[in-house]
């Protein structure tokens, strides 16, 4: 009989800082599932951009978005946070959300304060909705939820627009309606790291974007300064984006990959991580059913 795994609320009662790497389809899923990570990380902009083939700002449905996290939580066996935007309209649509994402499979749903259509995080021009209203979405949220241990993760851009005083004030209203993780986007320096980290009790999301507003700190300095959880959404999409234009111009240029110098996973080793294995067996066995 297998031990059941810690729940995401577990883990987080552990010490040390949680890396939860972005993923955005469902090859980056599967592969990012198979190195032991406490959490995934089911980024907007990622999923967005792979799904939809469009920018993350507010054209994403919440049917778009259920259906990805489905599929991703189907398939993992860690757990998934969930980009959840700003809950894809009021309350009501908020309280539909969270249930849909929670009977979807995931371990969090991070909501954001700002005002519709969003913006993605690290972008100029995001606009928050007032605090009073963001409080009442988060008090929903918690309702709404059918365990505790589905988290709220509350996100205010309070900061880029408002400054860091008010971005702090926000945090601590969400937290006493009732988020389980405080997540204040785009602190621009470490030592506005530093006073979020010094701030509060409740578990800190730090959100490393390469080349975004928020310096990207090692595991131990972020350990250092309070931080709890760290998702780090485009790095490996970035990662993918540069590999395959690098590939694609190989193409343009010499008509062949014989050229290609870029690492490449061996055909053998995609097949087995997308399951072909599984397909041989279950075919070798039927294959004499008759």
């Amino acid at each position: 009989m297998n031990a059941r795994l810690p729940t995401l609320r577990e883990r987080l009662q552990q010490p040390g800082l949680l890396t939860a790497p972005g993923v955005f389809d469902m090859v980056s899923l599967r592969l990012a599932d198979t190195f032991g990570f406490d959490a995934l990380y089911m980024t907007g902009f990622g999923a967005v951009a792979s799904h939809m083939g469009l920018p993350d700002a507010g054209l994403a449905t919440y049917s778009d978005m259920v259906s990805r996290v489905k599929m991703m939580a189907t398939m993992a066996t860690t757990p998934l946070i969930a980009d959840g935007d700003t809950g894809y309209g009021g309350l009501l649509n908020v309280a539909h959300t969270v249930r849909g994402y929670e009977e979807a499979g995931a371990s969090a749903i991070q909501l954001e304060d700002q005002e519709f259509p969003k913006k993605c995080g690290h972008t100029p021009g995001r606009r928050v909705i007032p605090m009073a209203d963001m409080v009442r979405k988060i008090r929903v949220a918690s309702d709404a939820r059918h365990s505790s241990d589905f988290l709220i993760i509350a996100r205010t851009d309070a900061r880029s627009a408002l400054g860091l005083d008010e971005a702090l004030r926000r945090a601590e209203a969400y937290a006493r309606a009732g988020a389980d993780i405080l997540f204040i986007e785009s602190p621009e320096t470490r030592e506005e790291m530093q006073r979020i980290g010094r701030a509060f009790d409740l578990p800190l999301l730090a959100n490393m974007v390469e080349g975004g507003q928020t310096p990207v700190l090692s595991k131990q300095d972020l350990e250092l300064i309070g931080y709890k959880l760290a998702i780090f959404p485009v790095t490996a999409l970035l990662a993918a984006a540069e590999a395959m234009r690098t590939v694609y111009d190989a193409f343009k240029q010499t008509g062949s990959s014989a050229a290609v110098s870029l690492p490449l996973m061996p055909f053998s080793n995609l097949t087995t991580l997308m399951g072909f294995e599984a397909v041989w067996e279950f075919e070798k066995r039927y294959a004499d059913a008759d």
